[in-house]
This record gives structure tokens, sequence and C-alpha cells, in this order.
């Protein structure tokens, strides 16, 4: 029997019957959230943490579903790490949706809450430029060159506004120390790297637990931490094989649990996705609430919620 090559006809017809079918499966992924369990020597108990929400017409719904799951969790704090909008809005009224978060929530601010780097060609030019352009040891931390004309630090002030308003209180370049449970955390919110807003604070040296929050995971340093909480990414949104392939072996960085000179760095999957004609498409990487040293409860909470676990051990 002689095999026959398909046609370019067959070949194009395979395809416009498998694309419908794929692109339906990446809208069901992009909202598949799952949570994932970091366990990490020292932190405290119970904290979530959430980033790239997006929050827009099209998504709102999800963003709210996500809180929705966040709250059965009862965690302990929240934290967020950036994005909050996708830099088109003309008001902040979506924002409202953060009131219905049932803990304490501190964030930072991300490269769509200051309108930078919002399109693939000036977010090349951003990653360019972080490679180029500036200094980021914590000795001598400085990424102000990245603070062009393009920088619209009056709508990050009113979004800013408008999310202590709704109950989410903004770090940029400040540091609080609070109490979680029995422990404390010291939490230190790094502005806006590709804005060239990132000024770190001088944080006193403590024995107590300290999270750094960024946006970019490029544009973290060597602090004095004991984790560093990322975003920014998606995950890299679509994560063919060859793709995670590269990222498992830190080729390249979009999810997961990295290395800064023995600080653990996690980059989270995000709640979101840049999304393709209004809809979020992802594949091989799921929206993700990053749930950090879980407690019994929030544990049996998560044996018996509809949300899939996804264990990542001990960092």
């Amino acid at each position: 029997m002689i095999l026959k090559a398909p046609s370019a006809r067959h070949m194009a017809l395979f395809i416009l019957i498998l694309l419908p079918s794929m692109t339906g499966y990446m809208a069901w992924e992009g909202r598949a959230v799952e949570v994932t369990v970091l366990t990490i020597d020292g932190a405290p108990e119970g904290v979530v943490y959430i980033t790239d929400p997006h929050v827009r017409a099209s998504n709102i719904d999800h963003v709210q579903e996500v809180i929705r799951e966040v709250n059965r969790l009862n965690p302990s704090l929240v934290l967020i790490g950036g994005d909050f909008v996708t830099g088109e809005e003309e008001d902040f009224a979506s924002q409202e949706v953060w009131r219905s978060l049932d803990a304490p929530a501190y964030a930072v601010l991300g490269n769509h809450d200051y309108r930078v780097g919002i399109d693939g060609r000036t977010g090349f030019e951003r990653t360019l430029a972080v490679q180029t352009s500036t200094d980021v040891t914590a000795a001598g931390y400085d990424v102000s060159a990245l603070n062009d004309g393009s920088v619209d630090a009056a709508f990050a002030d009113d979004l800013t506004a408008a999310l202590e308003e709704n109950g989410v209180h903004v770090l940029r370049n400040d540091y609080v120390r609070i109490p979680v449970g029995d422990e404390e955390i010291v939490i230190v919110g790094v502005d806006d790297g590709w804005a060239g807003m990132a000024d770190p604070p001088d944080v006193p040296a403590t024995d107590t637990f300290t999270v750094y929050l960024i946006h970019e995971p490029s544009c973290r340093a060597d602090w004095d931490a004991d984790l560093i909480l990322a975003g920014h990414t998606h995950g890299g949104q679509f994560l063919f094989p060859v793709v995670a392939q590269l990222n498992d072996f830190g080729v390249v960085e979009l999810a997961g649990t990295f290395e800064t000179n023995g600080t653990p760095t996690y980059i989270s999957r995000g709640v979101c996705s840049a999304s393709v004609a209004g809809v979020d498409l992802r594949f091989n990487c799921r929206p993700e609430i990053v749930l950090i040293n879980p407690t019994e409860e929030q544990l049996r909470v998560i044996g018996g919620s509809p949300t899939p676990l996804l264990e990542t051990g001990t960092v």
C-alpha cells in the first residue's frame, strides 16, 4: 500500500476543524484557576498571593470568582502583585471589586498601572532597557532611566487612591511590619521597575520573616529577604513544551520558584491574562492563587473545592 501525503486542502480542513476546539480549550483554561501551595520555612501561615488581575468588563466576573475562592480560604493576609488595570481605563469604578476581600490586603503597582510597556513593541524595549540601562543590585539599585516621558504617574496616583478607598493598601517603595496570627511579617513593596519608579526603601535588619513584593521579576535584586514575590509574566500564558522546558531549566523565568543569591523568588502565573479579541486565552498555564503555609482548615477547604490543587513542595 502506498500512503499519500495529505494534500494542502486536507491540511487546511484539519486546521479549520482543530482551531475552534483549541481556542475553546484555551478559553476554558484561561478561567480554570488552580491553588498553588508553597511551604516556606519561617513564613506565617495562611498567606495568599495573587497578581495581574487586569480588571475589566470582560473579566470582572472571573476576578469576582477568584476573590470568592480567596475568601473561602479565609487567609490571614492577601498580597497582590500589581497590574490592576489594562492602562486603557477612563475611570476606576471596576476596582470596587476589591471591597469584597475579607482579609487585609497589601499590594504594589505594575507597569500597566503606569501605562508603560503595554504592547509588544514597548514591552520589548523595556525588557531590553532593564538589561542595558539599569542597576538591579541591592547596593546600587537604580532603574530611574526607565522613567521617561511615557510614564503616566498621575494615572498611577489616581489608581492608588481608588485602591486605598476599596481596602487595598498600596506600598510604593515602603514597608510595613504587621501581625499575622501569632507571628509577624515584614512586607516590602517596591514600586514598578518598568516605570522607573522602583526605589527600594531601607529596611532595618530583623529576624522577622520578610517578603519583597515586586512586579517584574527581572527588576529584583539581591535584597536581604526571606522571599520575593513577582508576577508580570502571566507564566508565559502559552506554555508550549519547549518554552516549559526552558523555564524548568532556568533559561527563561516565567513561572515557579527561582533563587536570587539564596533567596527564593516565586513568579506567579497571575489570575488573568492579556486578552485576544476580549477573551482570556491560556495553554498549559492556568491562572493561580498562591497559598503560603496553609492551615489544616485551608487544606480541608481545598480538598472539598472544585478548584484544583497544585502542590509545589518546600521552598
